[in-house]
């Protein structure tokens, strides 16, 4: 199963897919509404901007501390580099180039771009480590999970940590694998932005120190020159230690004055981050102990089941391959050596395959010759190529695993779903990529024993593989799909789909987003001047709906259910005393508009009699 040297046609590739990406989410925006996030975003952004305004217009005076504490103080608990982005694209592709139809899909774009370059990198990293069809099903399987697709649409941090976490990653491992100063550096800098996106990235240097360590090791005790590896590593984490701080005092101009203290007040406010609610099982936590299955519980319930059962595939196939490399180091201190390497060697390639039979008679047919060849994207492929010193599916193990690992402590909040371990989910992209490639193969293999000819000449081409690449993802692309608008609503048939969601106590949605999805309930029946009550919904989220002509100008937003003659519910297990609220004020129980996903009541409105 080894990887590819990558070249233009692998740049083109990526090009395309992030550029498909792109396209698909911002046509995808029109219907979505705006999360509470966002709208605390969008304000920051907009102070930013000025402040950028004024840095275009007078560098002096914006470079004075009273400017830039004035601006730069606004929601200072976050790093400043995507608000950064929300600002400059507002600025500069709304304002100034008017290349959106709506003003809040400006702010949105830094995001949305972000999530293609996730993409692309993720095909980059899985052609260049197993394969290009491992790459391009991996690539596709991640902005196919519904989660992660709702995500890649906002002007929030998720996306973009997922992105500068596996660009670190990626450079990292480039780093061991070539050694020199260009890619180490590049790992500096990756970081460097990683730390002035999202507090994620400070597992990062935990993540390389162990993987380092382990991949030298087991250099050392293989028998295998240890010492450049040694090197490569250690410079690389020098300039991640160098260049990382510096990258983020770069642009973050918040911590251009007193950095110390207010390096330790934003590390303070998400190390000590206040509870919010979320549903789980019928529950509602807002204190510890959190649920310690929340974490493998949601991710088995809202990744698609093909994507979970090809990445089952690919573990058992990299475990297999890894078990065997220990057994090569043990066979290496035992009474036979020869043995162990054998068993090494024979276990690189499915059984019963012609490069399996080639390795027992120590003959090579041609059909052996095409699984070995050392360019092959598949798992019959040249033992020699699978000893990758650079540890390439420990990294992948380890880059998932410590994005869950804050999960195993009860204390960790579980507010947010899904999204605090999103940037484990490229990693387990990349493993359903590995099993995907290694089950195309052993199809492959067994159309070249059918005895029908046509099924014979199929195994040669690209017919197999595309038809099997078509079956495996279209029900990824149906979910996801069918998922929009309602992404923080979805669950997979694992949990019986939303329905099941709701009736087994999961949570329906958070951040009030989906006034977005009743938006045309409320121009048609809202009378002029008419007044809502947004419930969950953040006020600039509101007024960004009328700034983009999605709301009516006329219809005017109160925080009061009194005060309103129409009321918005969007539906949290601890948010059942505002619905009552509507009971009484309105006098009725039976809302006069429900909206959902699959016949699952999301956000419903009351209307006064």
């Amino acid at each position: 199963m080894s990887g590819v040297k990558l070249d233009w046609k692998d740049d083109l590739v990526a090009a395309c897919l992030a550029a498909s990406v792109m396209a698909v989410l911002v046509a995808t925006t029109s219907n979505l509404g705006y999360s509470r996030d966002e709208g605390f975003y969008f304000y920051s952004a907009d102070t930013y901007g000025r402040w950028f305004d004024l840095l275009f217009s007078n560098p002096r005076a914006a470079l004075d501390r009273k400017a830039i504490d004035g601006a730069w103080r606004v929601n200072s608990e976050h790093p400043g580099l995507i608000k950064s982005l929300f600002a400059l694209s507002h600025l500069i592709l709304q304002k100034k180039l008017h290349l959106f139809s709506m003003e809040g899909t400006s702010y949105r774009f830094p995001g949305i771009a972000l999530a293609g370059a996730a993409v692309a990198l993720v095909y980059r990293f899985g052609a260049e480590a197993r394969g290009r069809l491992a790459g391009v099903f991996a690539a596709l399987a991640l902005i196919l999970m519904p989660r992660f697709f709702y995500h890649a649409h906002l002007a929030c941090f998720d996306v973009p940590i997922v992105t500068m976490f596996l660009l670190t990653v990626y450079t990292y491992w480039k780093s061991l694998r070539h050694g020199g100063w260009a890619w180490p550096i590049a790992t500096g800098l990756s970081f460097g932005l990683a730390l002035d996106t999202k507090h994620n990235s400070w597992f990062l240097p935990i993540l390389c120190i162990v993987h380092s360590a382990v991949v030298v090791l087991r250099a050392k005790y293989s028998g295998r020159e240890w010492k450049p590896l040694l090197d490569r590593a250690l410079a690389t984490l020098g300039c991640m230690a160098v260049l990382g701080p510096l990258v983020m005092y770069t642009f973050w101009p918040w911590i251009w004055h007193d950095t110390l203290p207010r390096l330790r007040a934003y590390a303070n406010f998400h190390l000590h981050h206040e509870y919010y609610n979320m549903e789980f099982f019928g529950k509602t936590y807002w204190k510890p102990p959190m649920p310690r299955l929340y974490a493998p519980f949601m991710t088995a319930a809202t990744v698609p089941m093909v994507t979970l059962s090809l990445l089952v595939v690919g573990l058992v196939v990299c475990a297999r391959r890894e078990t065997q490399r220990i057994r090569q180091i043990w066979a290496r201190y035992s009474k036979s050596p020869a043995q162990g390497e054998s068993d090494f060697a024979a276990l690189a390639v499915p059984r019963n395959s012609p490069a399996s039979r080639a390795q027992t008679t120590g003959t090579t047919t041609s059909a052996a010759k095409s699984d070995i060849s050392p360019g092959s994207a598949h798992p019959g492929v040249d033992v020699r190529r699978t000893d990758d010193d650079a540890g390439v599916f420990l990294l992948w193990l380890c880059g998932a695993g410590i994005s869950y690992g804050a999960w195993v402590f009860p204390s960790t909040p579980i507010f947010g779903g899904t999204k605090h371990w999103m940037t484990a989910y490229p990693f387990l992209a990349l493993f359903a990529g590995v099993g995907f490639s290694y089950l195309a193969t052993v199809l492959r293999m067994e159309l070249r024993r059918m005895k029908q000819a046509p099924l014979r000449r199929a195994a040669r081409g690209p017919i197999a593989a595309s038809a099997f690449f078509a079956v495996a993802i279209a029900a990824p692309a149906a979910e996801t799909w069918s998922s929009h608008p309602w992404g923080l609503s979805s669950y997979t048939p694992l949990v019986g789909g939303a329905k099941g969601a709701a009736t087994l106590g999961l949570n329906r949605t958070f951040w009030g987003y989906t006034t977005g999805s009743v938006v045309d309930y409320l121009n048609r029946e809202v009378p002029k001047n008419g007044t809502v009550y947004v419930h969950d919904t953040s006020w600039p989220a509101w007024e960004m709906l009328l700034k983009d002509g999605r709301l009516r100008k006329d219809i005017r937003g109160t925080g009061s259910v009194h005060d309103a003659m129409f009321a918005l519910y969007h539906h949290e297990h601890h948010m059942q005393g505002q619905e009552y609220q509507a009971w009484v004020a309105y006098g009725t129980v039976q809302p006069a508009h429900v909206a959902g996903l699959h016949g699952v009541p999301v956000i419903w409105i009351y209307r006064r009699k």
